[in-house]
């Protein structure tokens, strides 16, 4: 069990001093930050409603070394938060007050690229797009591109499972790792997967993907690496109505076409991109979809023109199809920075992340509108449109007293609503604290017990990333008389900036 820390100051002060010096011992040098203003970065992540100093802050850049940290806290019952870039939108990495924060970013090195059998042998430091730029001289990528690619982390996408504007057809993170190396919280180092396209035994690597940090710490990971398609042109169509655009995109799937990219913005989020960026967009319409099709360019050219024909039926009002690679490239710029352009219309939004069956997605846009309405809040609109995976923007100002509560209160009701119509709470953000109490919408309590039992069997004392995903904390030995004893634990309130 976690060791208790001392209640008098002084004892608490003793204590982390302590812990500090133990740490500066495994990880020497600069590797260790221990004052308030420095570790003031390291507060919160990407959800920035929510912030909480750690007790201390350590950076190792080995693999021994993290080792050697998880079990010197294991010994002691110290809570560790595993933390990448920071641009979770979850909270997944939101600090301890009595935790260590194990910063990841100096393991920013690629290890092996290996053309011939087209993967990629990175440490979790390293972004996702300097994967692609790694191997772009020999005409490969990376496939998984997050709108945060230049910024977020290899190791962060493994625990969000992120997905990106080309999921759907070439998949999540976990259809792109082949293997990872990984520390246990007790300081085992264990290899999951490699270099080949399946392994034998239980699927432990996709259990780990998407795992948030709450089973180990990833070292190093095995990524898969595409030859990028002979020809590539994406089409920009616009509609009077968002419903007309989400209809638009359920045919296209229902007619049996893929396209790699698909996308969708809403006026909102499509004016404060134009002004942003000047990627070409339509400002007189609803929404806009981003339609991207790649392969042989006869069957490219092809599937456009089925594309455009079924937009048409749909009511489109603007088709523009790209005629080089920077227009491709241009209309792309627009979408990946939508999130930023937002800001530039709000002082403040909040970012949802839900799933939902294509097909409801016009159901969906039109009672998000009456939500809108309901909490008097305005909703920029921005969806991997192709997978049913909305990231709608809620606008608020923080500084007005209660539009933050009206903005969490309306995100609650975005997932309840993905739930009901038969989607799911995350798409690629994770449940980190921001959906955590939501769990119960989705999962029975028994549903929720067997998959606390088998973070139990990574982590038996419970001090990896506590607090996140599972609103009730069982207690190991507990899980393992739950027909006896369901004794539990409520989580206090979060700490809100």
């Amino acid at each position: 069990m976690p060791v208790a820390m001392p209640q008098s100051d002084a004892g608490v002060l003793a204590r982390r001093a302590e812990i500090v010096a133990a740490l500066e011992r495994i990880v020497p040098g600069e590797g260790v930050i221990a004052s308030d203003e420095a570790m003031r970065p390291y507060e919160s992540d990407g959800l920035t409603a929510y912030r909480q100093l750690p007790m201390v802050v350590v950076l190792p850049e080995t693999t021994e070394q993290v080792a050697a940290v998880l079990a010197y806290c294991h010994r002691q019952g110290v809570r560790v938060v595993p933390r990448g870039a920071g641009t979770s939108l979850s909270g997944g990495a939101l600090p301890l007050g009595d935790g260590v924060l194990l910063g990841m970013a100096k393991f920013n090195r690629i290890r092996a690229i290996d053309f011939a059998n087209r993967v990629a042998v990175v440490e979790p430091g390293v972004t996702n797009l300097a994967v692609s730029n790694a191997v772009a001289h020999a005409g490969f990528y990376y496939a998984p591109d997050p709108s945060s690619q230049i910024a977020c982390t290899i190791g962060g996408n493994v625990a969000e499972n992120s997905g990106g504007v080309h999921c759907l057809k070439y998949g999540v993170t976990t259809n792109n790792v082949l293997g990872c190396e990984l520390v246990l919280m007790t300081g085992e180092i264990v290899r999951l997967g490699g270099a080949h396209l399946d392994a034998a035994g239980y699927d432990l690597l996709g259990v780990v993907t998407g795992s948030e940090g709450l089973l180990g710490v990833v070292t190093e990971v095995t990524v898969r690496i595409l030859k990028k398609p002979e020809s590539a042109r994406a089409a920009l169509i616009g509609f009077t109505a968002s419903e007309d655009g989400g209809e638009c995109v359920a045919r296209i799937i229902a007619a049996g076409i893929i396209p790699g990219g698909m996308e969708m913005m809403d006026r909102p989020a499509i004016h404060a991109v134009e002004e942003f960026v000047h990627a070409g967009y339509p400002l007189d319409v609803e929404a806009l979809l981003i339609v991207e099709l790649d392969g042989p360019r006869p069957e490219v050219d092809h599937l456009l023109e089925r594309v455009h024909e079924i937009a048409q039926q749909c009511g489109a009002v603007f088709y523009r199809a790209s005629t080089s690679e920077e227009e491709r490239l241009l209309f792309w710029a627009g979408r990946k920075a939508a999130f930023p352009a937002v800001g530039r219309i709000s002082p403040d939004y909040y970012c949802m992340d839900g799933t939902i069956p294509r097909a409801k997605l016009p159901f969906v846009l039109q009672r998000m509108n009456e939500l809108s309405v309901q909490y008097g809040l305005r909703v920029a609109n921005v969806f991997h449109a192709g997978d049913g995976n909305l990231h709608p923007l809620i606008l608020y100002d923080a500084n007005k007293p209660g539009e933050l509560d009206r903005a969490e209160a309306f995100g609650s009701d975005i997932l309840r609503l993905c739930v009901e119509v038969g989607g799911v709470l995350t798409g690629e953000h994770g449940v980190g604290v921001e959906k955590r109490d939501l769990m119960p919408v989705m999962f029975s309590e028994a549903d929720l017990n067997q998959q606390q039992r088998l973070k139990c069997a990574f982590d038996d004392q419970g001090l990896l990333n506590p607090g996140k995903m599972f609103p009730t904390l069982h207690r190991c030995a507990e899980l393992g008389r739950m027909h006896v004893h369901a004794g539990r634990v409520a989580f206090p309130d979060l700490p809100r900036f």
